[in-house]
């Protein structure tokens, strides 16, 4: 295929913004507090930011990393990073300085913006790492040794030649910790994306008018590539929010007369709770999205009592599949509490066995998906690629059973994945972290649910003496792990649970345990 064929069939995620401003020019795009854009004004910062990433030398398949709250600017950066097929990382700024500094090296990132309040741990990622990184920018308030993000957005020089971005090029690197000790890195291309995005508006009805809050973490790929981006595909209007706080959602709602909010169920809960949830006008909501996990069904019942107008959906997935794979949709939510749904528009689930034979509806097994949203694989890893794409489908890691009608229900984590507070966190890891301890002989992590977190993070410790204080293990893994992956409760015991080949019995613990997510 020749170049200028290429190029008139070029349907990149760096595209997006242009095609939305020749369709909605003067229509609002962005609000982030006193910063707003047009989708003209937007696709034109997306320019001079794509220049700018070109006049400092970046080029298609450099990755650079962003670690930020949301903003304006992240949003800018996704589009712009992809407009010239710069590779984006984004970074949980939950993550202290060494995991970071691990996504920095993995990822082999050669440049870092960092919102002005974390360049301090951004500098120590950098130190710890082996030095890769050459461009720092800073978002906000101009830092010593980094340069000032408003240079790229202000930008005045020439617009550079175009980038020719094929729908399989990688242009976004998401980590993802999964079921393993280090976060691995599943690269996404334009084709998962864009794909997945017409999965979310059509079966999530997303349309042009809508007005939506985004409070939930944009490096996080629910809230950045189920809703924002999807929102500037379609047309439709943003409100970013820096955090998921109540009653600035509430407040966010009210006076931008939104439409549209997603987040998970604890968010919603605390929604519920807040005292400024009576006395505030939500008479515009329309559409609730949640996710990460099944809504209690006392808690969406209250939510149809108090939000009769509201039509929720539930969207199940994981950062290999861009996100989505399954929907509940609103006329489901009673009948089918607490399933996932059946597969979106472009997704074909089944559930296997360990031959990856196909199993019966009753029958719990691996959910495999097919399906473009897919990843490209995990950088890096070959041998974790092949093994998530044996025979052809692509394998969540999660077990899960279709009933009768076909409709999915996720029964567990193949290899023990606690999702808390909707972050994703491997036993594995904090099992590790742990170990660390001089005090630690043997330990079991696992999820018990609760009312808040959906599923605290708990540990079952064998001490190596008699003595060791369970507070003391907790305070401890605040010093080796991001915070929301540190223990929320501890047990001390004699012995761990195991069957006859020495393999701990994490079930069994859940159950002996499971109260205490409930006191």
């Amino acid at each position: 295929m020749s170049t200028a064929v290429s190029q008139a069939r070029q349907h990149a995620l760096g595209d997006l913004p242009r095609r939305s401003a020749r369709r909605f020019g003067d229509k609002t795009a962005i609000v982030d507090g006193g910063t707003r854009f047009t989708f003209a004004e937007l696709d034109a910062v997306v320019d001079r930011t794509a220049a700018a990433l070109h006049a400092a030398g970046l080029v298609k398949g450099d990755r650079l990393a962003l670690l930020s709250h949301n903003c304006w600017q992240f949003a800018v950066l996704s589009f712009a990073t992809a407009r010239r097929g710069i590779v984006l990382v984004p970074v949980n700024f939950m993550l202290n300085a060494d995991e970071i500094a691990y996504v920095l090296d993995h990822s082999g990132a050669v440049a870092f913006v960092a919102e002005d309040a974390l360049t301090a741990t951004a500098e120590k990622a950098i130190a710890a790492s082996a030095g890769a990184v050459a461009l720092r920018l800073a978002i906000g308030t101009a830092q010593p040794g980094w340069r000032d993000f408003a240079e790229l957005t202000s930008f005045d020089g020439p617009l550079p030649a175009e980038v020719l971005v094929g729908d399989d090029d990688p242009i976004r690197l998401m980590y993802t910790s999964g079921t393993e000790s280090r976060p691995k890195g599943a690269i996404l291309t334009s084709r998962a994306l864009l794909w997945q995005y017409a999965s979310c508006a059509i079966d999530g009805e997303m349309t042009f008018d809508d007005v939506e809050v985004h409070s939930l973490p944009l490096y996080h790929c629910a809230q950045l590539d189920c809703f924002l981006n999807v929102d500037v595909y379609t047309g439709a209007t943003s409100i970013i929010l820096p955090a998921p706080q109540p009653a600035a959602i509430l407040q966010a709602i009210e006076e931008n007369k939104a439409t549209k909010f997603f987040a998970p169920p604890t968010v919603w809960i605390a929604l519920l709770r807040s005292p400024e949830f009576e006395t505030t006008d939500l008479s515009s909501l329309r559409k609730g999205y949640y996710g990460a996990s099944p809504m209690p069904v006392e808690i969406l019942q209250e939510l149809a009592r108090r939000l009769p107008d509201v039509r929720f959906w539930n969207f199940y997935g994981q950062t290999e599949m861009a996100p989505l794979a399954t929907i509940l949709r609103p006329d489901e939510q009673v009948a089918h509490a607490g399933s996932a749904g059946r597969p979106a528009i472009n997704v074909e689930t089944i559930v296997v066995d360990d031959d990856d034979v196909p199993v019966p509806p009753g029958t719990v097994g691996e959910i495999v998906h097919r399906s473009p949203h897919a990843t490209l694989g995990y950088y890096r890893d070959e041998e974790k690629t092949a093994d998530a794409f044996r025979n052809g489908w692509f394998h969540s890691g999660d077990l899960g059973v279709f009933d009768d009608d076909g409709y999915l229900r996720v029964v567990d984590r193949k290899k023990d994945m606690i999702k808390t507070g909707g972050e994703n966190v491997a036993s594995r890891e904090v099992e590790e972290a742990l170990y660390q301890h001089a005090g630690v002989a043997e330990v079991a992590v696992f999820g018990i649910d609760h009312p808040y977190w959906v599923e605290a993070v708990t540990a079952v410790v064998v001490p190596k003496e008699p003595g060791l204080d369970p507070d003391e293990v907790i305070a401890f893994g605040k010093t080796v792990l991001a915070g929301f992956k540190a223990p929320k409760y501890v047990v001390v015991t004699e012995s761990l649970p195991k069957n006859p080949s020495g393999k701990i019995l994490k079930r069994e613990l859940r159950d002996r345990f499971g109260h205490l997510g409930r006191e």
